[in-house]
């Protein structure tokens, strides 16, 4: 945002990208498409591995409601756009991507980034700063961006915070971190913070309408959770006592899986769905954890906790290899002894 210059739009993308062919023309189609004074699109970009036979994937992603983090900032997963091909113009969205961003010159102005903010929180800062402020948020129609999301060995922001960097008067990371999040609850709750604060356009209270959550309760409504599309349907005033807290476990014989999982994992996509097929939860467990799975047993547990209106139903489990790329996934039902809800009294 330092390098605007007036310019009648701006554009904010991660670094080791591939563009689509005329992705500035199809932008600025996409924009216009949207009927909004104040338009902006925004998505987790597409991803791809670069190489000699790089695959540029088809089909745009929207980004849907993952879950609350212990400090109640909700993050966000990547998830197809189901019958993209049909759609004929952008879908509406719940969030705004850091890593993909498109809005006009005078968003640099009006919001503005801030400088505060490290890292998590900064994608949901910015969302409610931009919709109180009149903004409307939208996900591309068709892939504009493709990201390279590995790179497991390159360094990480984090290491230019430590103890041991030169700029000794600089805060370590996670103190950048608390203070950062700090910021992104007060924002949550409503109440006033010294610089980059809420618009005035709409309120807090007309966001959670808008995109079916309660940031007080740590609640979201199935049909945010299912991705489908904003605005969501009016929702009875006590739907959050319709959501409960389950515990599913997982349960699958070591060798369903194939090798790779388990010689060179890159992390295991683990998912939950309810009865209709719909995705209810994610995690992404990554080889640090996964190398602490017990070794000797035959069979492999793994214990999801999440909160859903919806009763689970079944269950996937998709390894990513470092060298191979996605594996064979392995799916399965769940038993009545396989879930149940946590009662606020549970003790174990």
């Amino acid at each position: 945002m330092k390098l605007w210059r007036g310019e009648d739009w701006f554009l904010q993308v991660d670094s080791h990208c591939r563009f689509a062919w005329d992705w500035d023309a199809k932008l600025l189609d996409e924009m216009g498409q949207t009927g909004s004074a104040k338009p902006i699109l925004s998505t987790y970009a597409s991803p791809f591995t670069p190489g000699g036979d790089e695959v540029l994937v088809d089909g745009p992603l929207q980004m849907v409601f993952q879950g609350f983090t212990e400090d109640g900032i909700p993050h966000m997963k990547p998830l197809a756009i189901a019958d993209w091909q049909n759609l004929t113009k952008p879908r509406r969205a719940r969030f705004l991507s850091a890593g993909f961003m498109f809005a006009q010159g005078t968003f640099v102005e009006e919001i503005g980034y801030d400088p505060e903010l490290y890292f998590l929180g900064e994608e949901t800062a910015m969302t409610l700063r931009a919709f109180t402020s009149g903004y409307d948020l939208f996900h591309p129609q068709e892939t504009i961006v493709w990201h390279d999301y590995g790179r497991s060995t390159a360094p990480k922001h984090w290491g230019d915070h430590t103890e041991h960097t030169e700029d000794k008067a600089g805060l370590v990371w996670h103190e950048l971190d608390l203070r950062s999040k700090e910021k992104v609850l007060r924002l949550l709750a409503g109440q006033p913070v010294e610089s980059y604060g809420l618009g005035s356009a709409r309120s807090l209270e007309e966001y959670e309408a808008y995109a079916g959550l309660s940031f007080n309760l740590r609640k979201a409504q199935d049909y945010t959770v299912r991705g489908g599309e904003p605005p969501n349907p009016e929702a009875a005033a006590d739907w959050a006592g319709q959501i409960f807290p389950w515990m599913v476990r997982i349960t699958f014989d070591r060798a369903a899986l194939p090798a790779a999982a388990l010689d060179d994992p890159e992390f295991w996509y683990v998912g939950v769905k309810d009865e209709s097929g719909a995705e209810i939860y994610r995690q992404d467990i990554p080889q640090s954890q996964l190398a602490k799975l017990p070794s000797g047993e035959s069979k492999i547990v793994l214990v999801c906790e999440f909160e859903s209106g919806a009763i689970p139903a079944a269950w996937t489990v998709w390894p990513v290899s470092r060298s191979l790329g996605w594996l064979n996934r392995i799916e399965g039902t769940l038993g009545d002894e396989d879930y149940a809800i946590v009662l606020e009294d549970d003790t174990e």
